[in-house]
């Protein structure tokens, strides 16, 4: 079955589209798969990154994902964004090479996990501030469920919180990466809301993986042989989940989310990836569960309702 992706219906150029798409939307399992899904990044890196420098995984991955997309652009025969290809360009750049590349670049040159989720935690604050600018409303009840969402990402990462291997190039590539999302988000939602998502998400992986192939070459050393890599079951499993769970499936889910709903209301969800990845560490790495921990993953999830409620 081919995605969603046929175009809205022309309406007004100041007609505010109507909610029911977004309530049924928060009805649906899409939020949730989409949270499970993001938050498995944290674990795909920590298998990676051991093995591959962080802009020459991320280009493996790009280009991973082009070789799944291509066959389903051209045997689906999916429409291609007329009028807006640069637009859809520039919100992967951000999206994916702004924000995974920070992040994963701060990580491997030792930004302590627990802090950076913190940092990168402050998207949805940053998000509302600018809501005004893609026509939205920030209600006084959402602002008290970021405000709590934030405290508890806090508590959730506070154990993990540590300022050893810190550095100014790691703080810059994780504040980078925050303001790229912001910025990729907000410019979607403007920009390029509706897309169809295969020719969509090829166009801002091509776009990635071009801008990344010369930082990576400067920087890592990467070439044609991929030297670089090393090819362990390890890096291997993490790069295929890195393709067809992530590239693939959680960035279908995120832009359908961008699409139906409130930029405010979808990166609220991004709350929800510290504890959700907490659980996973639980499970995988047996990494311990404090009380306050727990405490905070039941105030993250108190926060997004209060967000996403209409």
């Amino acid at each position: 079955m081919s995605p969603d992706t046929s175009p809205s219906p022309a309406r007004p150029p100041h007609a505010r589209p109507s909610t029911a798409p977004a309530q049924a939307g928060w009805l649906a399992p899409v939020p949730l798969f989409f949270v499970v899904l993001w938050s498995t990044g944290f674990i795909a890196a920590k298998y990676g990154l051991p093995y591959a420098p962080p802009l020459s995984f991320l280009i493996l991955r790009c280009l991973g994902a082009l070789l799944v997309l291509a066959p389903m652009v051209l045997v689906g025969g999916a429409p291609w964004p007329q009028g807006r290809i640069l637009h859809v360009a520039v919100a992967g750049l951000l999206l994916q090479a702004g924000y995974l590349g920070g992040v994963w670049s701060a990580i491997k040159i030792g930004m302590p996990a627990g802090l950076s989720a913190l940092i990168v935690g402050l998207q949805p604050i940053l998000t509302a501030f600018a809501a005004p600018l893609v026509g939205e409303r920030v209600s006084p009840r959402q602002w008290l469920g970021l405000l709590l969402g934030l405290g508890g990402v806090g508590l959730v990462v506070y154990a993990k919180i540590s300022l050893n291997g810190l550095s100014p190039a790691a703080i810059g590539f994780c504040v980078l990466a925050l303001l790229s999302i912001t910025c990729g988000t907000l410019y979607q939602k403007r920009f390029c809301p509706q897309f169809d998502l295969r020719t969509g998400t090829l166009i801002q992986f091509a776009a990635t993986a071009l801008v990344l192939l010369p930082l990576a070459a400067v920087f890592e050393d990467f070439g044609p042989a991929l030297a670089n890599i090393h090819w362990t079951p390890q890096f291997v499993g993490a790069l295929l989940w890195s393709i067809l769970a992530l590239s693939i499936g959680a960035i279908f889910l995120l832009f359908r989310l961008i699409s139906r709903n409130d930029a405010t209301r979808v990166t609220s969800l991004l709350y929800l990836t510290p504890p959700t990845t907490a659980v996973m560490a639980w499970l995988m790495f047996g990494e311990a569960l404090s009380p306050l921990g727990l405490a905070g993953m039941a105030v993250a999830v108190m926060g997004v309702a209060f967000v996403v409620k209409k």
